[in-house]
């Protein structure tokens, strides 16, 4: 479960291109961004879930006329 202080920790290392996170007493490495960007999306889904919001979900369509 993360808390919105992990939460925002996680998105502080994303925006500064960093991958290794510190959270209160413990240090984590992710091995890449798109791991890094998997437990941020991670975490913003236990924090809605335990704030009693929904998560976001977008759907993008995209089309194009031609055969």
């Amino acid at each position: 479960m993360y808390t919105e202080q992990q939460l925002q920790a996680l998105r502080d290392a994303l925006a500064n291109g960093v991958r290794r996170v510190r959270f209160e007493n413990r240090e984590i490495e992710y091995r890449s961004i798109e791991e890094l960007k998997a437990a941020i999306a991670a975490a913003e889904a236990d924090v809605a879930k335990a704030s009693g919001k929904p998560a976001i979900r977008q759907v993008r369509i995209w089309t194009e006329k031609g055969f």
